[in-house]
């Protein structure tokens, strides 16, 4: 097969999308409304074109609802709370079920008092971060999210897997549509873009990790560094997330490809409702997104971006394209996995 016959791109409408995904959570056991939170985090994040956390994850959740290492008969539940803070327990549900209950209390809580900070236990892998800061978001809020994950990265100057890629999001919305949406990784590059490379037959990016002594050589699945900028950002998510909450954290999280154990990961949860501060932010974001936007881009930078802007210009692909673009073999992925009938 020639570079330009792998390279080719099929167009799935996201309706056809919803409905196959859903359909297939549900064969693996989760129950409807648990089977479209995931479904509806999953399209948006290909829709967004963070391919990495989209459909090419639809196995990992798949493979723990079948073992057994999803609850498919509990809901997240409230251990304790306050006005403004609450602790929840997701009970093994789904991620996305635990987010969506999470940050939905937490904006109950910011549009009350100010703010809400809730931090989740026993939940599991939420796909992406930006998914609940935006839900704050487009309530007029801020939103922030933030997750522990599997050990990936190595501390500065060590040689042993410590902390995950552990994301932050941080959603703000200004005037006339325009936003602010960061969703990063706190490694110098999240798992799931290793994953998709892998899937698509691409090479990695060299100088990205480490070897066993802790000297930076290729990027591995096993050895991600980007830094002590990076190790201090993902330790303070350990801090938001595992320490708070009480899940496990660091190295005691499991391995992300393993089935055999409950995840228990930590997350957080932030809203806060800029009303109760000072007048007008919503006019100062856009100003200060003006500031970035407007100026002259750099000799050969076509233009200056702030965060959510590539994921805005992959939105408005989408609408023309009609649907969401995938590379031959992602869909090819997919349709294997509903082909095997067995699992289910």
């Amino acid at each position: 097969m020639s570079c330009e016959q792998q390279d080719q791109q099929e167009i799935v409408p996201l309706e056809s999308l919803q409905k196959f995904a859903v359909e297939l959570i549900e064969k693996a056991g989760a129950k409807p409304e648990h089977a479209r939170a995931l479904a509806d985090l999953i399209i948006a994040a290909d829709h967004r074109g963070h391919y990495s956390h989209g459909m090419n994850r639809l196995d990992y959740y798949l493979q723990d609802l079948i073992n057994g290492y999803n609850a498919v008969d509990k809901e997240p539940e409230v251990l304790k709370q306050t006005p403004a803070t609450a602790l929840v327990d997701g009970n093994n549900c789904l991620g996305p079920v635990v987010g969506k209950f999470c940050i939905d209390l937490a904006i109950e809580k910011a549009k009350s008092i100010g703010i809400g900070w809730v931090c989740a236990k026993g939940s599991n892998h939420f796909g992406i971060a930006g998914w609940y800061s935006m839900r704050a978001m487009e309530q007029g809020l801020i939103g922030m999210a933030f997750c522990n994950t599997s050990p990936f990265m190595i501390p500065t100057r060590g040689k042993t897997q410590t902390l995950g890629t552990n994301p932050i999001s941080v959603a703000a919305k200004g005037n006339n549509g325009e936003e602010f949406v960061l969703d990063m990784a706190t490694t110098a590059v999240a798992q799931g873009k290793i994953e998709i490379n892998k899937r698509l037959g691409k090479d990695t990016m060299l100088g990205l990790g480490v070897d066993r002594n802790g000297k930076v050589k290729c990027l591995h699945l096993e050895c991600q560094t980007c830094g002590y900028k990076g190790f201090g950002l993902g330790f303070m998510v350990e801090i938001f997330c595992g320490l708070l909450s009480g899940s496990r954290f660091g190295q005691n999280i499991r391995h992300w490809a393993r089935h055999d154990a409950e995840a228990d990961l930590g997350q957080c949860f932030v809203a806060i409702n800029p009303e109760m501060f000072a007048l007008g932010f919503e006019s100062r974001l856009s100003e200060l997104i003006h500031h970035c936007k407007d100026q002259t881009p750099a000799d050969g930078e076509k233009e200056v971006l702030v965060a959510g802007d590539p994921e805005r210009s992959h939105i408005e692909l989408c609408s023309k394209l009609g649907g969401i673009p995938y590379f031959k073999k992602q869909m090819d992925f997919a349709v294997r996995l509903y082909s095997l009938t067995s699992y289910y």
